[in-house]
């Protein structure tokens, strides 16, 4: 029930957003990222009776989190220079942005500031120390891996549809983001912290925030 109805909400959400045209779409995106933000820490603390524990990254965290970082910013960025941005068409992105205003250099650097710092923060959160444990009572620590790294790619498929009009960056996006979300799980699994997976994550994140924008106003 908890992975249900936290996985229908992330893939309607961003399906209203990018396919409801007027306030309706729009606040109803606003709504599933809210019940995102509270639903897996009520469950949390009023189902499951867990408590709230906290620690600062230790220096491997640190160390494993931008180095398997790094390496993420540097295939996404070496995969969109050599191939994607043959492939991306920066008109059709453009108006996908129009549609969200994000057209406007301003917004998308407060978007992209968003996205790289907060929304990586937030999905880990979600979907490595929700999801991905949620997973891991169901089935074997491995299996789990994977079947998080599948939910936590359903909602990216509809995103890339919706942004690219582009079957085939769809598939190769979504194939990439089905390899970061089980990389990912993987960390929590190894190390049983998200701050791994959240540096990592924000690099990663940094490297498309960064593609957004030749796209939008370089291209």
């Amino acid at each position: 029930m908890a992975l249900l109805l936290v996985v229908l909400a992330a893939n309607l959400g961003i399906a209203a957003r990018l396919y409801i045209s007027g306030t309706f779409g729009q606040a109803f995106f606003v709504v599933t990222r809210l019940w995102l933000l509270g639903f897996p820490l009520g469950w949390f603390l009023f189902i499951d009776q867990g408590r709230i524990t906290w620690r600062l990254p230790s220096r491997r965290d640190f160390t494993s989190g931008l180095m398997l970082g790094v390496l993420m910013a540097g295939v996404i960025s070496i995969a969109y220079l050599s191939i994607g941005k043959h492939w991306l068409d920066a008109s059709i992105i453009r108006a996908a942005a129009e549609t969200v205003r994000l057209a406007e250099p301003w917004a998308y650097i407060a978007f992209g500031l968003y996205f790289t710092f907060i929304n990586a923060l937030i999905e880990e959160y979600v979907w490595r120390w929700f999801v991905y444990q949620k997973c891991a009572v169901l089935l074997d620590g491995k299996l789990a891996v994977y079947v998080a790294a599948l939910c936590f790619t359903l909602h990216h498929i509809i995103a890339l549809a919706g942004y690219t009009s582009n079957t085939l960056v769809t598939v190769i996006g979504s194939t990439g983001v089905f390899i970061a979300g089980a990389t990912w799980s993987w960390c929590f699994l190894r190390y049983q912290s998200l701050w791994a997976c959240y540096l990592s994550h924000a690099l990663a994140d940094l490297a498309i925030a960064l593609i957004g924008w030749d796209l939008l106003f370089r291209s």
